[in-house]
C-alpha cells in the first residue's frame, strides 16, 4: 500500500511542477517560491480546519478519497466536495490576489 502512496505522490509531483512550469516558466525559481510562499499562506488563512486537514491527507500524503472517508468517518462524496470547495478558495485567492495575505515583493 505505501508503495502505491508512493507512485501516486511522484505522479502529482510531477503533475504540480508541470503546472507551475506552464505558469511561471522552468527558469523562473523566484516566482515558484513566491508561489508556493502565497498557497501556503492562502491555505493558512482561507481554509477551514476540515478542509486544510483533507487537502493535506490528498495532496501532501497522497491518500486516496475512500481512505480518507474512511478514516475521518465521512463519506466519499463529502470528502470529494471539501477537497473541491477547499481548491475552489485557494484559486480565488490566488486568482484576485487578497492584497493584505499575499505579498509580491518579498525579502527571500
Amino acid at each position: 500500500m505505501r508503495e502505491s502512496l508512493d507512485r501516486n505522490n511522484g505522479r502529482r509531483d510531477l503533475e504540480y511542477q508541470f503546472y507551475i512550469r506552464s505558469l511561471y516558466g522552468s527558469d523562473n525559481a523566484s516566482s515558484r517560491r513566491r508561489l508556493i510562499k502565497n498557497l501556503r499562506r492562502a491555505m493558512e488563512s482561507e481554509l477551514t480546519p476540515r478542509q486544510m486537514q483533507i487537502m493535506k491527507l490528498y495532496f501532501l500524503e497522497g491518500v486516496k478519497m475512500h481512505e480518507i472517508a474512511e478514516e475521518l468517518g465521512l463519506n466519499k462524496s463529502t470528502v470529494s466536495r471539501t477537497l473541491s470547495r477547499g481548491k475552489l478558495r485557494l484559486q480565488r485567492c490566488l486568482k484576485y490576489g487578497a492584497a493584505g495575505l499575499l505579498e509580491d515583493n518579498e525579502e527571500e
